[in-house]
């Protein structure tokens, strides 16, 4: 809760220097380092985020994995964007799917300490909620012209959709397979691996290939750094809603921001049933009742408004909408289990 009010507290901030400066949404966006400091900051939760993953523990169920930040987060961002699309007659749901997605990790991390829950499954849910974040990412950014070519926007349409995300995933790709080769071969000394580190974010931010840095995150782990992450990430997400709170200043979008956060709650019910077969009770059971939103659904809203107007005064509701939807089922499913 205290975390929560503390976001809150931000957001207001955020707001109320851009009430009184005069500051609109668009003379924010024009900036010109809006963009590389919205990916700085996503940039940092999902190096966060991967940097936190037990790997010995996130191998046991690989295969679980690996179908829940793919085909897991494609499923539930067709079925909120679909559904929304219809029910609204509004294309731009089908990116907003996209941006409810996934699971914030910062979120999940408090969730862990549930002592019903196995040890098998906090492993699952910690790497489910890091790692599909940035598959999000790649996603939302290569569905963008799609969208706006619906939405009557100049656009290339379906196959330049197509090909500009198999451009990203192929970059972000090549500079997670480059940083791991200098890593490997390179001297097994702290000051060349925190410099690798450094390059490859200052590259990732540049070209916005950030799921590279969530791949760097599985090998590229410097120690000094495990005191100082939580504090950079908490930051970050600080930062992201600092700069949502002003963005807000154009207003919000109560009732689309409603069905937008139970939609994303609904569809993790849905995927996780189907992904989690074969697990005890208890454990499907959380892992269904595991959706929030965070650092992720912020920024991706932060850096997409530029181009879709109106995205952050949906997202930011819906974030809010999803959390206290998480809070509420979970106390529900304590009570009972007592």
């Amino acid at each position: 809760m205290r975390r929560a009010a503390a976001l809150l507290a931000m957001a207001a901030l955020g707001f109320g220097a851009a009430w009184l400066t005069g500051t609109g949404p668009s003379e924010i966006i024009a900036y010109a380092a809006y963009p590389y400091v919205t990916a700085a900051l996503l940039a940092v939760g999902l190096y966060g985020s991967a940097y936190g993953i037990d790997l010995i523990e996130a191998r046991q169920d690989r295969r679980l994995i690996l179908l829940a930040v793919t085909v897991g987060v494609l499923v539930k961002a067709t079925l909120i964007g679909v559904v929304l699309a219809l029910a609204w007659q509004d294309p731009l749901f089908l990116l907003l799917g996209i941006v409810v997605a996934q699971i914030d990790p910062l979120s999940v991390a408090a969730a862990l300490g549930d002592g019903r829950m196995s040890g098998r499954a906090r492993s699952l849910l910690a790497a489910w909620a890091s790692f599909d974040d940035p598959l999000t990412v790649v996603l939302a950014v290569s569905a963008a012209s799609v969208v706006g070519d619906l939405r009557g926007h100049p656009g290339d349409g379906l196959l330049a959709g197509l090909s500009a995300y198999a451009v990203e995933l192929a970059a972000n790709l090549a500079l997670a397979a480059g940083a791991f080769v200098a890593y490997q071969w390179g001297p097994k000394k702290t000051w060349w691996r925190t410099g690798l580190l450094i390059v490859a974010a200052a590259v990732a931010v540049w070209q916005l290939w950030l799921l590279a840095i969530a791949l760097v995150g599985l090998f590229l782990r410097p120690r000094r750094l495990a005191a100082v992450l939580p504090g950079a990430v908490n930051a970050a997400l600080a930062g992201a809603v600092l700069l949502l709170g002003a963005l807000l200043i154009g207003g919000f979008d109560p009732l689309r921001g409603l069905s937008l956060g139970l939609a994303a709650f609904a569809a993790q019910w849905v995927v996780a049933g189907w992904l989690t077969r074969g697990l005890p009770v208890l454990d499907r059971a959380q892992l269904r009742l595991a959706q929030q939103n965070g650092i992720t659904a912020i920024v991706l809203a932060l850096k997409l408004e530029p181009t879709f107007r109106g995205v952050v005064a949906v997202v930011a509701p819906a974030i809010v909408v999803t959390n206290v939807t998480h809070l509420i089922a979970n106390q529900r499913r304590a009570v009972k289990a007592e």
